[in-house]
C-alpha cells in the first residue's frame, strides 16, 4: 500500500489538521472543570463529539421542535444513565462487546486477509424457516456459532414490547422473526433475495429491533464510561484508559431505500419497539406529512378493486413513490427525534439518489465513516432506478474522515483509527429475486470478518398459459464483456431477419427488453433499418404511452418496443400482440407470465396463434431460473 494513502499517515494528517484549525477547543479532561469532561454542543450517546454546525444535514432544514445548543454532553440532560442497569456492558459475551468492542474478537489479521483475498470457507446449511443458507466465514475467523441467542442479546426495555407483538402473529411468523434475529445477532452479514411480500414486514419489524438494540448498547457504553471519567476526574484518580467506545461520528445506522412511502414503513417498525408513554416521537406529524400523500390526494392503487393491479405492484408503488430523500432519527432516553442534523443522529433513513446529492452538494461523506449497521431494503426496487446511486454509497462508507469534527479521539475505538470499520460493518441486503449485480455487491462489497450467509431457494417453473410454445435461444459467448455486442448481433443477424420473412410475424409483435442500454440501441436499429414501430418506455408521456398502445392495437406500427422499466412502473395491460419476442428475461418473472396472458385479452384468440422467442446467454443464469426453473435452466445453460 501506498504510505501516503495508508490510513495511518491520513489519519495523522487528519490529526495535524484537525489541532491546526481548533484555537479555542477545550481540554478533554480539565482537572478544574469537571462538568466539562467531552464537551460538546449536541447531546449523544454513540460517539459523536461535534461541536459545530454539521456540513451535511438531513433533506429539510425546518428548525427542530427543541432546541439543543445549549444542552449538556453525553449521559447528561435527558440522556442520564439512572434508568439503565449499566453494569450490564461489562458482559464480555454478550455478541455486541464481542463483536464491536474496543478489542473485538472477530477482528484479527487473517480474517482481513482472507476477506480481501475473498478467500472464503463455505458450507450450506438450513435452519427452520429461512431454509438453506450458504454460509461464508473467512479463515483466521473466530466469530461465534450461528444460530445466536438472541434473546439473551436484547436488552430488557426493548425484549418485553416485542414479546407483547409477538403474541399478536402466527407461530411461523414468531418463527420467522425469531430465526432472523438469531442471525443478526451473531453480526454476520445477511442477504436474502427471496424476500416475499408476505414475509416483509416481519423480517423488517425484526431489523429494526436488531438495529434499535445495537444503538441503544452503544449508548449504554459512552455512558458508562462518562461515569467512569467523571468520578475519577471528580476523585482527582487516574483517568480510566479502556473507554474506547465511540467512532469518528455519530451515526451508527444507514437504512438505504427506494421510496418515501418505504420509509414510512420502517419508520413504523423502529417506533413499534419505542411505545409510549416511555417514549415520545417527536416531528412524527412532519414526518407522515412530507413522506406519505398530500392531504385530499387519493391513493388509486391502494383504492382500487381488488385484482385491478398485480399486487406486488400495489405494495411496491402504494402511497409517496418519491425517491429522492433523506432525514436523520435521533434517539435519547425518553425520545425519537425525527430531522435530527446528519452527525447528531444515530440512524439515517435515506434513498441512494437522495444520499448522493446530499453528498455531492457538501462535498463530504464523513457522517458515513462509522456506519456499522447498513440496511439495504427492497434491492429489487433499487436495480429498477439508478444501480450507480447504491454503488456511489457504498464507495462512501466507512472511509476515514476529512475533517475531525471535534473528536475526542481518545475515546475512538482502535480499530476505527486503523481503518477496519469495513471489516466490522454489518450489512443486511433484502430483495425479491437475485440479479448479477446484487450477487457482485455481495461478493465484493461485504467483508465482514464474522462472516456472511446468503439463502438459497429452489426455483419452479413460472406458470404461463397452456398450449403456448416457448421457444428459447441461444447465442455463444465465452467473455461477459463481450455478451452486449454479441446478443445484438445474433438478435439483428438471426431473429430479426427471420421475423421480418414471415408475414405473421412482421405484424402485431411486441419486443421486451430488459436493459435501458440496450433499449436505446434497439430503438436506433429500428430506426435505422425503417422498421414500423412505436415504443413505451419509462420516459414515455400519459399522451405518448396512449398514442402508441392505440397504434399498435389497430395495426399501424407492427412492432412495439417495451422496456422493463416502463412495465415496472406502469403495469399497463397491452392489447394487440401476437409475437413476443424477449431480448432478454426479465428480471421480475411475473413480468414474463403477464406479458404471455396479454394475446388473450383479445377474443378468439388461440394459444396456437401465440409465438414466443427468449434470447439468452450463459450470463443470464439468475433470469432464466425463475422463469424455467433451477433444473430447467440447468439444462438451457448447458446448451451453451
Amino acid at each position: 500500500m501506498d504510505k501516503a494513502n495508508s490510513p495511518k499517515t491520513r489519519l495523522l494528517t487528519l490529526l495535524n489538521v484537525s489541532a491546526a484549525k481548533s484555537t479555542k477547543r477545550k481540554r478533554i479532561f480539565d482537572e478544574q472543570s469537571p462538568r466539562k469532561l467531552n464537551k460538546r454542543r449536541e447531546v449523544s450517546f454513540s460517539g459523536s463529539v461535534d461541536t459545530r454546525e454539521p456540513e451535511v444535514s438531513s433533506q429539510e432544514e425546518e428548525p427542530e421542535v427543541q432546541t439543543e445548543e445549549s444542552q449538556p454532553t453525553d449521559g447528561e440532560g435527558d440522556e442520564e444513565a439512572e434508568d439503565e442497569d449499566l453494569t450490564a456492558v461489562e458482559d464480555t459475551k454478550d455478541p455486541y462487546e464481542q463483536h464491536f468492542g474496543a478489542e473485538s474478537s472477530a477482528l484479527s489479521e487473517a480474517a482481513k486477509e482472507a476477506a480481501d483475498a475473498k478467500e472464503w470457507t463455505n458450507s450450506v446449511v438450513t435452519h427452520r424457516k429461512l431454509g438453506a443458507v450458504a454460509l461464508s466465514l473467512p479463515s483466521g475467523s473466530s466469530s461465534p456459532d450461528w444460530p445466536g441467542d438472541w434473546s439473551s442479546a436484547l436488552l430488557d426495555r426493548l425484549k418485553e414490547p416485542f414479546h407483547e407483538r409477538q403474541k399478536k402473529l402466527r407461530q411461523e411468523q414468531r418463527e420467522l422473526q425469531d430465526d432472523v434475529l438469531s442471525t443478526l445477532s451473531t453480526y454476520r452479514d445477511i442477504y436474502d433475495p427471496r424476500t416475499s411480500l408476505d414475509i416483509a414486514p416481519h423480517t423488517r419489524e425484526a431489523i429494526a429491533l436488531h438495529a434499535l438494540n445495537h444503538v441503544s448498547k452503544k449508548r449504554r457504553r459512552v455512558l458508562k464510561n462518562n461515569e467512569r471519567l467523571a468520578h475519577a476526574n471528580k476523585a482527582g484518580t487516574p483517568l480510566p484508559e479502556n473507554v474506547q467506545d465511540q467512532g469518528f461520528t455519530r451515526p451508527s445506522v444507514l437504512i438505504l431505500l427506494p421510496f418515501r412511502s418505504s420509509a414510512l414503513k420502517w419508520l413504523d417498525a423502529l417506533t413499534a419497539h419505542t411505545p409510549s408513554p416511555h417514549w415520545q416521537v417527536e416531528n412524527q406529524a412532519r414526518f407522515r406529512r412530507e413522506f406519505g400523500l398530500p392531504e385530499g390526494v387519493v391513493d388509486k392503487l391502494a383504492s382500487a378493486e381488488p385484482g385491478t393491479y398485480p399486487q406486488d405492484h400495489v405494495e411496491t408503488f402504494k402511497g409517496n413513490v418519491d425517491d429522492n430523500f433523506r432525514v436523520g432519527i435521533k434517539l435519547t432516553r425518553k425520545s425519537v427525534r425525527l430531522f435530527s442534523e446528519f452527525y447528531g443522529s444515530d440512524i439515517i433513513l435515506a434513498s441512494p439518489l437522495g444520499l448522493r446529492m446530499s453528498i455531492e452538494k457538501e462535498k463530504n461523506s464523513d457522517f458515513l465513516s462509522s456506519i456499522e449497521m447498513l440496511v439495504v431494503d427492497q434491492i429489487d426496487a433499487l436495480t429498477m432506478q439508478n444501480w450507480e446511486h447504491v454503488q456511489f454509497v457504498f464507495s462512501h462508507l466507512n472511509q476515514l474522515p476529512k475533517e475531525s469534527h471535534d473528536t475526542d479521539f481518545s475515546r475512538i475505538k482502535p480499530w476505527y483509527l486503523d481503518g477496519n470499520a469495513a471489516y466490522l460493518r454489518q450489512t443486511v441486503l433484502l430483495s425479491a429475486y437475485e440479479t448479477p449485480e446484487t450477487r457482485s455487491l455481495y461478493n465484493v462489497q461485504l467483508k465482514n470478518v464474522a462472516g456472511k450467509l446468503r439463502t438459497i431457494r429452489q426455483c419452479a417453473p413460472v406458470q404461463v398459459p397452456e398450449g403456448i410454445d416457448q421457444n428459447f435461444m441461444h447465442f455463444d459467448c465465452v467473455n461477459l464483456k463481450d455478451e452486449p455486442n454479441k446478443r445484438f448481433n445474433y438478435f439483428t443477424t438471426e431473429i430479426l431477419p427471420a421475423v421480418m420473412k414471415s408475414a405473421v410475424q412482421s405484424t402485431n409483435t411486441a419486443i421486451f427488453i430488459s436493459s435501458s442500454f440496450d433499449f436505446i440501441r434497439i430503438q436506433n436499429h429500428f430506426r435505422k433499418m425503417g422498421y414500423s414501430f412505436t415504443v413505451l418506455s419509462e420516459y414515455s408521456s400519459n399522451q405518448d404511452i396512449s398514442r402508441a398502445r392505440q397504434a399498435f392495437f389497430t395495426g399501424k406500427k407492427a412492432f412495439l418496443l417495451i422496456s422493463e422499466r416502463f412495465h415496472f412502473y406502469r403495469r399497463y395491460k397491452i392489447r394487440g400482440i401476437r409475437n413476443l419476442i424477449f431480448y432478454g428475461a426479465p428480471d421480475h418473472p411475473q413480468f414474463y407470465t403477464e406479458l404471455l396472458s396479454f394475446p388473450f385479452l383479445d377474443e378468439d384468440v388461440e394459444a396456437s396463434d401465440v409465438t414466443c422467442r427468449v434470447l439468452y446467454s450463459r450470463y443470464d443464469w439468475f433470469r432464466m431460473e425463475r422463469i424455467a426453473g433451477t433444473k430447467g435452466a440447468a439444462q438451457l445453460i448447458k446448451q451453451t
